[in-house]
């Protein structure tokens, strides 16, 4: 059901060569590129008629306006299952409480005397948001986006979602209900790399939507294509690829535990991937025992849980010690990482690479995924080697502001003309000797 590597017995080898001999699924972007550009310059000179027809190109259904009445929402929320909304209202209860002390405050450096800088934190004015819809319905992915950019304080904040045939071309009712908690009230019914053209680019008339500064949130290839696509004209988080989950364990981790967390992530996709990596090749017999009583009680097991666990991208990995372990999950870097081991705390200390970590036997990426209060969009495909999850920064931009007399800048003029002609750019020491009679001052 799941393959082995087996790196005992040899020294591992460092950086590229290392992440070289892990599981990782194929994930193309560059080639879904070129799909997706005919369909964002389709969505920039047709704007909602190019929406309305893909939508029943892709998505099978015929839609008036793409724009969602906000009645819609407000029936989503009043029809709501009581316990769901009750599991909503706390997701966002934690969610905020996390993410509220995220947010930075301006602070105001004095270099010299008379001399200043402060770097404030502003939020960027309208974020576009998509919460996917394909395989299952993702209102937690609502709440990760929107918690986030409402405590950055964004002003303008716009929803995304693909029309369901099944419920009249509108969303999901369970991402409009989120929306409607959230006092969201721009959604559109729009999927894909168009989505993400929509808030690109804008779109004119009654049911237009106006451009974005930003667009988050997890989807498919071609909502990641599409993101590369428009990096530069608008901020993205990342360019989310299939979910991953790694397991750190020793012989103290409790198989059940581990099987069924690694289900739990093959459950998303077939291109989901579930990796453990343990140096008690005792526990990697028992979890490959355990998979499958597990796996034949769940739901998906032949279109998204087998093939995660069988692919490419999913296998137990035997090391020699926990410190080889540890090398070798930095260097997969991976989305959801798990720390299922004794003293689980100081090893979770030592990671440097992963989207979150989950410490010990409570902590399971589920609760991450819901109700922990942290992020669940987080960076996948090796990524966290350099990139953090979603978080109220996301949102915001550092602005420094320069403030000096002219005392402070005559005591520094003489660096910055030796600067300036020492890069061969002259008229940039002139601008500072304009200021005092075309001479240098004397420090």
């Amino acid at each position: 059901m799941i393959s082995r590597i087996d790196l005992r017995g040899d020294a591992l080898p460092e950086g590229g060569a290392l992440r070289d001999l892990l599981p990782r699924a194929e994930f193309d972007v560059e080639a879904a590129l070129e799909k997706v550009r005919p369909i964002c310059e389709d969505v920039h000179h047709r704007g909602t008629a190019a929406l309305i027809e893909y939508a029943q190109k892709f998505d099978g259904v015929t839609l008036e306006q793409v724009r969602v009445p906000v009645e819609a929402l407000k029936t989503a929320l009043d029809e709501l299952d009581p316990a769901v909304r009750a599991a909503l209202e706390e997701s966002i209860r934690r969610a905020r409480i996390v993410h509220r002390e995220q947010r930075r405050t301006e602070h105001t450096t004095q270099v010299v005397p008379g001399g200043t800088v402060t770097e404030k934190w502003v939020p960027v004015e309208r974020v576009g948001l998509y919460a996917p819809g394909g395989r299952s319905v993702y209102p937690s992915s609502v709440v990760m986006n929107v918690v986030p950019a409402q405590e950055a304080g964004v002003e303008s904040i716009a929803l995304a979602s693909p029309p369901q045939k099944e419920h009249g071309g509108l969303p999901h009712p369970t991402i409009l209900a989120a929306c409607a908690l959230l006092g969201v009230d721009e959604v559109y019914a729009a999927g894909g790399a168009q989505a993400v053209a929509m808030f690109a680019y804008g779109t004119s008339g009654p049911d237009g939507c106006p451009p974005a500064n930003m667009v988050t949130g997890p989807g498919n290839i071609w909502v990641a294509a599409a993101k590369r696509y428009f990096t530069g004209r608008i901020g993205i988080d990342t360019e989310a690829g299939p979910t991953e989950i790694a397991v750190l364990a020793d012989s103290t981790a409790a198989p059940v535990h581990v099987a069924a967390d690694l289900i739990s992530q093959a459950e998303h996709d077939p291109l989901a991937a579930a990796v453990l990596v343990t140096d008690s090749a005792e526990l990697a017999d028992a979890v490959e025992k355990e998979l499958e009583p597990q796996v034949a009680a769940t739901k998906h097991v032949e279109d998204r849980i087998k093939p995660a666990l069988a692919g490419k991208q999913s296998a137990i990995v035997l090391v020699d010690s926990l410190e080889d372990g540890l090398k070798v999950v930095d260097a997969y870097g991976a989305e959801h990482l798990e720390i299922q081991t004794a003293d689980a705390a100081a090893w979770a200390a030592r990671v440097r690479n992963a989207g979150a970590i989950f410490v010990g036997p409570w902590a399971p990426v589920s609760l991450g995924d819901y109700c922990a209060g942290s992020n669940h969009v987080l960076p996948t495909g090796g990524c966290a080697c350099h990139s953090s999850g979603l978080s109220v920064q996301s949102f915001l931009r550092g602005i420094h502001i320069v403030d000096y007399t002219r005392d402070a800048l005559a005591e520094v003029t003489h660096h910055v003309v030796t600067l300036a002609e020492a890069e061969d750019l002259p008229a940039h020491g002139a601008a500072l000797k304009a200021r005092f009679g075309w001479k240098v001052p004397t420090p």
